[in-house]
C-alpha cells in the first residue's frame, strides 16, 4: 500500500492497543507509513474504544486470533516484510505470546521494535497497572499543574498518553530507523509514560535550580500566579487566555484594555500580584470574550480566546492553515507537522476492524481457499 508523505514506504505492523500506542502509530501513518492494525479476531468491548476514533484512522485492520500459534505465524509473516512493529503490552506479555523482541527479530532483525508502557520495562512498578494520572503524577509533571491550596486537577490524559507516551515513541522508533541506516540493524525502543512525562518537566528543574522556581505550587510565573499569565473569565461567562510577560506585550495588553491612565503597579514585582489580578479581573469582565479578541487583533498583547476543541477547528486561523480536517464525517487534527516537497494526504477513516484481512493476507501470498479455512477455523476474522 503506497502512500503519500516523507515516511511512505515504510511498513508498520501495530497491534491493537489503546491511546499511546495508537497514537503513535497515527502519527506514522498521518506521515505515510502503511500500517497494519492486528486486531483480535473476535473484538471485545474496550473501555475507550469507538467505532469513528481517529486513533484509528489512516491504516488497514486485520482480525487475528494470537491465542492461535497459526495466528502468531501470521503476524511474524507480516514482521518479515515490515520495517516496524509496535506493541503496547504489559512486560512480558508480547513474549509469552510469542512475539517479544527475540521473535521478531529471529525473523526480520532490521525490525524496530516499539515498546509502549506506562512505568517501563523494567523497575518496581513495571508490572503494575496504571494510567495517565498515575503515570503523570510519579514523573513530577502533575504536582506543578494547579491553584496553590488546591489538589493538582487532572489534565484531561495529554500529558502521559499523548505528549509524554505516543510521541516519545513515535520519535524513538524514527531515531531508530535513522540509526539502522547504518548499522542495518533493528532494535528496541522502550518507551515508558513516566520517562516522557519527565523529560516534560525538564525547564522546572532548571528554573529551580536557578532559583527562580519555587516548590509551592500556584506560586510562579507560568503556573497561574503571575496575573499577566492566567485566564479570565469575560462577561459572557466564557474566557480569554493573557500571555503578556514581556514589557511590551504587557504595554500592549494595558492599551487594548484601557488601562493606560491607570496608576498601575510594574507588572514583574510579585508584590503587587494580588493588586494587578484584580486590576485585569474586572477589566476584562466588562467585556465579551470576543471583544476583548477583537480589540487585541493586530497587537501584541498576548490575548487570545480559550477555544473548546470544538470552536478551535472554526477559528479562522486554524481554518485557513487547514489545521483541522473531516474525516468521515468527523473533524478532526489534520497531520502534523508540514512538509514543503513531501505532504502526506489526508487520511482515511477508520476502517471497520478485521476489514483488510483478505487484502493484507492476500498481499502475504495466501490463497483464497487457505484464508477461509483459516477464518472458518477462527484463526482471522
Amino acid at each position: 500500500m503506497t502512500k503519500a508523505g516523507p515516511l511512505s514506504g515504510l511498513t508498520v505492523v501495530e497491534m491493537a492497543g489503546l491511546a499511546p500506542a495508537p497514537y503513535a502509530c497515527t502519527v506514522l501513518a498521518d506521515l505515510g507509513a502503511d500500517v497494519i492494525r492486528v486486531d483480535r479476531a473476535k473484538p471485545g468491548t474496550d473501555v475507550l474504544g469507538f467505532e469513528k476514533d481517529p486513533l484509528m484512522r489512516g491504516r488497514r485492520t486485520i482480525g487475528v486470533n494470537t491465542k492461535d500459534p497459526r495466528g502468531v505465524e501470521l503476524v511474524l509473516r507480516l514482521v518479515e516484510g515490515a520495517d516496524v512493529f509496535v506493541e503496547g503490552f504489559r512486560p512480558g506479555v508480547a513474549e509469552r505470546m510469542g512475539l517479544g523482541p527475540e521473535q521478531v527479530h529471529a525473523r526480520n532483525p532490521r525490525v524496530v521494535y516499539g515498546r509502549m508502557t506506562g512505568w517501563g520495562q523494567d523497575g518496581p512498578l513495571a508490572p503494575s497497572a496504571g494510567h495517565d494520572i498515575n503515570y503523570i503524577g510519579l514523573a513530577g509533571a502533575l504536582e506543578p499543574i494547579g491553584r496553590a491550596g488546591e489538589r493538582p486537577p487532572p489534565p484531561v490524559n495529554f500529558i502521559g498518553d499523548f505528549a509524554g507516551g505516543g510521541l516519545l515513541l513515535a520519535m524513538g522508533v524514527l531515531a531508530a530507523l535513522y540509526e539502522r541506516g547504518s548499522s542495518g540493524r533493528g532494535q528496541v525502543v522502550d518507551a515508558s509514560m513516566v520517562d516522557g512525562a519527565a523529560m516534560l518537566t525538564a525547564q522546572l528543574h532548571g528554573l529551580r535550580a536557578s532559583g527562580v522556581w519555587t516548590e509551592e505550587r500556584g506560586d510562579n510565573l507560568l503556573d497561574g500566579a503571575a496575573p499577566f499569565y492566567d485566564t479570565y473569565e469575560t462577561a459572557d461567562g466564557k474566557y480569554v487566555a493573557v500571555g503578556a510577560i514581556e514589557a511590551r506585550f504587557w504595554a500592549d495588553l494595558v492599551r487594548v484594555l484601557g488601562l493606560e491612565d491607570e496608576d498601575l503597579p510594574v507588572h514583574v514585582d510579585k508584590s503587587q500580584w494580588p493588586r494587578l489580578r484584580e486590576i485585569l479581573t474586572a477589566a476584562i469582565g466588562k467585556h465579551t470574550r470576543d471583544e476583548l479578541v477583537a480589540r487585541a487583533e493586530g497587537t501584541d498583547a498576548c490575548l487570545t480566546p480559550v477555544l473548546s476543541p470544538w470552536e478551535a477547528a472554526r477559528h479562522p486561523h486554524n481554518a485557513a492553515r487547514e489545521t483541522f480536517v473531516d474525516i468521515g464525517g468527523v473533524v478532526q487534527p489534520a497531520p502534523a507537522p508540514r512538509f514543503d516537497r513531501t505532504p502526506p494526504s489526508t487520511p482515511s477513516p477508520p476502517h471497520p476492524k478485521g476489514s483488510d484481512t483478505t487484502e493484507v493476507l492476500t498481499e502475504l501470498g495466501l490463497e483464497t481457499a487457505a484464508i477461509e479455512e483459516l477464518r472458518a477455523a477462527g484463526t482471522v476474522s
